[in-house]
C-alpha cells in the first residue's frame, strides 16, 4: 500500500476530494437501488452494491493508469481517436442498445464482455482534449476562420450531430464546453459569433427535418419540446412526475435528512440511482449532505483551475480545462434538475451517480489533469535537485 502511495502523482488534494465523493456514493446507491432490486423481481440490493463498487474499482484503475502517462502524448492519441469516436457513433446511432426501454438508442454493447457503453461520453473526452491540442497549436498566431474550419470545427460538428438525435443535452453540453474552450484559447469573438449562428441554424433545420420526416427518429423531438414547455409552464407529465417526487424528496430531507437508507421517494424515481441521486441525498442526509456534495464539487473546481494556471506550457492549461469544466458543469447540472433549476436532461451526478461509462470517462478526464499537474511536479523536483544536489545526495546516501 506504500509502494501505491509513492507511485500516486500530482495534485494531492484531487486525489483526496474524488477518493471522498466514491466514498460518499456508496451508500446512496445502495439505498437507491432497492427501487431497481424490487422492479427487477428480486430483493438483493446488495448486488447493485457490488457492482457500482466494481465501476469505481475499475473507473480508479483507470486514473491511475492514465495519469502516469505523459500528457503530451494526448497530442497525438487525440488525433488518432477522433476517427475512431465517430465510427463508435455512427454505429451507435444505427444500432445501439435500447436501455431500460429508453426512446433513445446511446448505448453499444460490447460483445466479449458484454457490458454496455455510451460512446457520446468518451466523445466528449477525446473532443476536448482534440480541442485543446489545436488551440495550443494556433496560439499567438494569426489564423483565419476559413483556416480553422477544416482543424477545428468539421470534427466539432460531425461529433455533436452524431449525438444530437439521441441525446440533445450531451451534444448541448459539449458545445458549451467547446464553446468555452476556444474562447479561454484565444479564439477571436467575431469568429465565435458565426459559429453560434451556424449551430443555431443548423439545430433548425435538424428539428424541422426531424418534423418533417418523424419516422426517422421517432419521439425525440417531442419529447424535447415537450420538456422544455413542460419546464416552463409546469404541465403534469411523466418528467414533471419525476421533479415533483425530487422537490418532495428534498423537501422531506430537511436540515439534518431522514437517515441513511430511510428514503421514501426513492420508491416512486424512476432514476434514484443516477439521474435523481442528489434528491435522495439531501432526503436522506438532509441540506447538509447536499451542501457537502456541492462543496467538493467546488474544491474540485478551484483544484482543477490551480491546476491548470501551474501547468507549464499552453496545451496543459487548456488540457486541464477543457476536460476539468465539464465535470463540473454536468454536476451542477444535475443538481439542478433536482431542484428544478432546469429541465429533465438525464445528466448523471459525476463519480456518484450508478453507472459504469459515467464514471470510467470522468476517471479518465481527472487522470488527464492529474498527469498535467504531476508534470508540473516532476520540473519542480528537477529544480529543487539542481539547486540543492548536495541535500539530495546525503539523503540517498
Amino acid at each position: 500500500m506504500q509502494a501505491l502511495f509513492k507511485n500516486i502523482k500530482g495534485d494531492r488534494l484531487i486525489w483526496a476530494i474524488v477518493a471522498l465523493l466514491a466514498i460518499l456514493s456508496f451508500l446512496p446507491v445502495y439505498s437507491a437501488a432497492s427501487n431497481l432490486a424490487y422492479k427487477g423481481g428480486g430483493s438483493n440490493t446488495f448486488a447493485f452494491f457490488v457492482k457500482h463498487f466494481v465501476h469505481l474499482f475499475l473507473g480508479f484503475a483507470i486514473m491511475y493508469g492514465v495519469h502516469k502517462i505523459p500528457y503530451r502524448y494526448f497530442k497525438g492519441l487525440s488525433l488518432i481517436m477522433i476517427p475512431v469516436v465517430l465510427v463508435l457513433l455512427g454505429i451507435t446511432l444505427l444500432k445501439g442498445t435500447v436501455i431500460e426501454g429508453a426512446n433513445a438508442s446511446r448505448w453499444i454493447q460490447i460483445p466479449i464482455v458484454g457490458v454496455s457503453f455510451q460512446t457520446s461520453t468518451l466523445a466528449s473526452v477525446v473532443l476536448m482534449v482534440y480541442v485543446a491540442r489545436y488551440m495550443s497549436k494556433i496560439k499567438d498566431k494569426t489564423v483565419t476562420f476559413k483556416e480553422s474550419i477544416l482543424p477545428l470545427w468539421v470534427p466539432v460538428f460531425l461529433i455533436i450531430a452524431l449525438i444530437l438525435p439521441s441525446n440533445f443535452s450531451t451534444a448541448a453540453i459539449i458545445f458549451c464546453m467547446v464553446f468555452v474552450l476556444v474562447f479561454l484559447g484565444g479564439y477571436p469573438i467575431r469568429y465565435l459569433v458565426v459559429i453560434l449562428g451556424s449551430g443555431l441554424v443548423m439545430l433548425a433545420m435538424f428539428i424541422l427535418t426531424a418534423k418533417a420526416f418523424p419516422d426517422a427518429m421517432p419521439n425525440r423531438i417531442d419529447t424535447w419540446m415537450s420538456r422544455i414547455e413542460n419546464f416552463t409552464n409546469g404541465e403534469d407529465t411523466e418528467a414533471d412526475y419525476q421533479i415533483e417526487k425530487a422537490k418532495i424528496a428534498i423537501a422531506s430531507g430537511g436540515v439534518s435528512g431522514v437517515g441513511p437508507g430511510k428514503s421514501r421517494q426513492k420508491n416512486f424515481l424512476p432514476q434514484s440511482s443516477s439521474d435523481f441521486i442528489f434528491a435522495i441525498i439531501i432526503e436522506e442526509y438532509g441540506l447538509l449532505g447536499g451542501l457537502t456534495i456541492m462543496i467538493l464539487y467546488m474544491w474540485l473546481l478551484f483544484r482543477i483551475v490551480i491546476a491548470a494556471q501551474k501547468s507549464d506550457t499552453i496545451f496543459g492549461k487548456l488540457l486541464v480545462l477543457g476536460v476539468g469544466l465539464p465535470i463540473v458543469f454536468q454536476a451542477l447540472i444535475n443538481m439542478g434538475v433536482a431542484v428544478e433549476l432546469f429541465p429533465v436532461t438525464g445528466q448523471t451526478l459525476p463519480l456518484i451517480s450508478s453507472g459504469g461509462t459515467s464514471i470510467w470517462m470522468t476517471c479518465l478526464a481527472i487522470g488527464i489533469i492529474l498527469s498535467v499537474s504531476a508534470k508540473r511536479e516532476e520540473i519542480k523536483e528537477k529544480e529543487i535537485e539542481e539547486e540543492n544536489p548536495l541535500e539530495i545526495l546525503s539523503e540517498t546516501i
